[in-house]
Parts: structure tokens; C-alpha cells; sequence
């Protein structure tokens, strides 16, 4: 099954005679994207306003707000008709999916289909996110709700602990996670899964890093920040330490540490990035949000862990900055193949700095003047 779904006509042979007829010419027509046309079921308004707002430019608007202020008792005959295509179970979802009793409905429908549900994991609330966890056997068939759930800054982490642990022991992988890996083995590890406790450390936690300003971290130009002097280890904005009665990172979760690290803001990676663990800090720079400038500034960053200045030299979007490249040939924990083929791309001056740099690899200094040699002849 195809992770969206594509609302496309249905078949007219298939609607029920009263729904075809609403949906023939004439004034019929413009009563029923107005829901005033006599149908008897729940499921034919909805097939017909559906039908309508996919086929017809001119009554489509007009449908569209029909369906969007239908009775709840409507909306949910329609979803708990068995004989609702599921297209239009997904487009009313779009549209009513927002209240509460109708999202029940949506969840528990017999035709409620597996994207759809991923769509309402994405944008649920703690409850109903754990109404649909329940199901198992559709996370397992359709992990990309997984994937879902976790994303979705609501959702509980003992929800989310559970739902990971399920696949995991499954053996499946969830998609559209960068950091699945680091979740995988913070779960695989045997470590308990979350509790009632561990859900308020994180929502504490999470809460408490988004109050902080995070603008100094990802502002400025990225081909402007400078590699770290002689004897830096850090060229990013002093981090201050972090109050740990208002952001209890301490009282964390392995696997909650790394969530908040990829759900979090600029402030929340660069304080995780800097963890003992290297799965916490490999997470914190795998996450969607790092920016450009976040990256230039790592890239110098000779605290950091190994992995993480590794996964910074793999990404080609990065590593075309050239503030990136001199910045991890500065960094003695780039790995020397990456170095020696960023070196090239380097100016003179800045080979010269290499050169006279310490702490990093001799080969990597042998480039540098290698090239120097060939660019100007009779150099040393």
C-alpha cells in the first residue's frame, strides 16, 4: 500500500442509485455539494461530496465546506459503514479528523486505511495516540506509523518506548527515521521501557530547552564560521550549563535522550550532541533540523565524538561548503580519506594553515604540502 493516497474518482457503477442520481446534471447537482440533496445514508453524502470536490472545479469549493461542517453523526455513519472506500474515509479525515469523537471513529473504522491512520498518529494527541498504538498488528504492517507516533512531540514516551520495542523485536525497521539505529539499539539494549515517570522528565525536559533562545545557534553564514584557533576545541556560541531542575536532561532515558535530540530545537542538539553516549550525539546530528550553520560549527569541533564529525564528512550537502571542508581538515577526527579528498578544494593560504596546524594527521599534512609543491614549483 502506497504511503499517501491518491484521491482519485470513483467508479459511479459502485455508488448506490441515489448517490448516482445526486451526481447527475442539473440543479440535483449544485444541491448536493450544498448536502441538501435526499440521501438516505451517511455513506452516500459522504461518497457524493467526495465524488464531487475530486471531479467538479466549479461545485468543488462549496462541497468541500459541506463536508467540513458535517454533524458528527454524519461523519461517523459514514466511517463505520463497512462498504466506505477508503479514499473517502482519508479525505474526510483531512477535513473533521480534528474532533475527538470523529478521530476515535477514524481510528477503530473497519475502512480506515493505513496511511491514514499514519496521517492522525502524526498530529494526535497524547490519548489518542495511545488509542492508536493499541493496534499492533498495523504497526507492525504499516510502520510508518511508528515513525509517525515518534515524530509527534505529543506522544507519550512510554507510548513511543513501546510501539519501538514492538518493532524491534519484530524485526522491522521503521522508514522516514534518520536516527532508527540509535533508537533500535537504545531499545535492544534491554533497557526498561519508559514509564509514567519518564513521560514527565521528557515533556519537562523538552518543554524546558524549547524556552531557551536558540538564535545565536542557528544564524550567521555558514562559509563564515572560522575553524577553531590552535588549542579550541569548540568555535559554536558558549553553551551555558543546563539547569537540570528545569531541564532534568540527567533523569533521562537513553531513549528519550535521543528523541528529544531529534525532535528538539537548536539549543536541545547542541547540548545533546556534547553526550557520553555516542548514540545520543549521533542522533543529535542526524536530526532533520541540524542546519548549515549548526554543521559548519561542529565540523571544527574536536570534542566531539568520532561518529559524529564521520557523519558530518559523509554528507555531500554539508561538505560543498567550504567552511566545512577547512574545518574538517582542521578536525584531527576526520577520518584521512575524507580529508584527502576535500584537500584540493582548499586555497593556499589555507593549505598553509594545514601545514602548520598540530594534532592532526602527518598524511594529511604531506597533502597539504604536496599540493602547495605542485601549485607553485620550487615551494617547500
Amino acid at each position: 500500500m502506497s504511503a499517501v493516497i491518491d484521491h482519485t474518482p470513483i467508479d459511479p457503477a459502485t455508488l448506490s442509485p441515489q448517490a448516482q442520481k445526486a451526481l447527475g446534471g442539473g440543479p440535483g447537482r449544485m444541491m448536493a455539494a450544498k448536502g441538501l440533496a435526499p440521501l438516505p445514508r451517511p455513506l452516500d453524502v459522504a461518497s457524493v461530496l467526495y465524488q464531487l470536490a475530486i471531479t467538479d472545479q466549479g461545485l468543488g469549493p462549496s462541497a468541500i465546506a459541506t463536508a467540513t461542517g458535517l454533524p458528527d453523526a454524519i461523519v461517523l455513519g459514514a466511517i463505520n459503514d463497512a462498504a466506505i472506500d477508503a479514499r473517502v474515509v482519508d479525505w474526510l479525515a483531512q477535513r473533521v479528523g480534528d474532533r475527538a469523537p470523529v478521530f476515535d471513529a477514524l481510528v477503530l473504522g473497519p475502512a480506515t486505511a493505513d496511511p491514514t491512520i499514519a496521517a492522525l498518529a502524526a498530529r494526535g494527541d497524547a490519548r489518542q495516540v495511545d488509542l492508536i498504538a493499541q493496534n499492533e498488528q498495523r504497526l507492525l504492517r504499516h510502520p510508518e506509523i511508528i515513525a509517525a507516533l515518534y515524530k509527534n512531540a505529543k506522544a507519550r514516551m512510554s507510548t513511543v518506548d513501546r510501539a519501538v520495542e514492538l518493532a524491534v523485536r519484530n524485526n522491522v525497521r521503521v522508514p522516514g527515521l534518520a536516527c532508527w539505529d540509535e533508537v533500535a539499539r537504545a531499545i535492544g539494549t534491554g533497557a526498561p521501557v519508559a514509564t509514567a515517570a519518564d513521560d514527565a522528565v521528557f515533556a519537562q525536559a523538552a518543554a524546558g530547552l524549547a524556552e531557551l533562545d536558540e538564535t545565536p545557534l542557528v544564524t550567521g553564514d555558514p562559509e563564515a564560521v572560522a575553524p577553531p584557533a590552535e588549542g579550541e576545541a569548540d568555535n559554536a556560541p558558549e553553551i551555558d550549563a543546563v539547569d537540570e531542575k528545569k531541564v532534568p536532561i540527567g533523569k533521562m532515558t537513553v531513549s528519550a535522550k535521543i528523541r528529544l535530540a531529534t525532535l528538539g530545537n537548536a539549543f536541545a542538539r547542541a547540548v545533546l550532541i556534547r553526550d557520553p553516549l555516542k548514540m545520543v550525539a549521533v542522533a543529535a546530528i542526524k536530526s532533520p533540523g541540524v542546519t548549515e550553520i549548526e554543521a559548519a560549527r561542529y565540523a571544527g569541533n574536536a570534542g566531539l565524538c568520532d561518529d559524529v564529525i564521520r557523519h558530518i564528512a559523509m554528507r555531500r550537502d554539508w561538505t560543498k561548503l567550504y567552511g566545512v571542508k577547512f574545518s574538517l581538515i582542521l578536525n584531527p577526527k576526520t577520518p584521512i580519506t575524507d580529508s584527502t579528498r576535500m584537500m584540493p578544494f582548499l586555497r593556499d593560504k589555507d593549505l598553509q594553515k594545514v601545514i602548520k596546524s598540530r594534532g592532526i594527521p602527518s598524511a594529511v599534512v604531506a597533502q597539504a604540502r604536496k599540493l602547495i609543491s605542485q601549485r607553485t614549483p620550487g615551494a617547500k
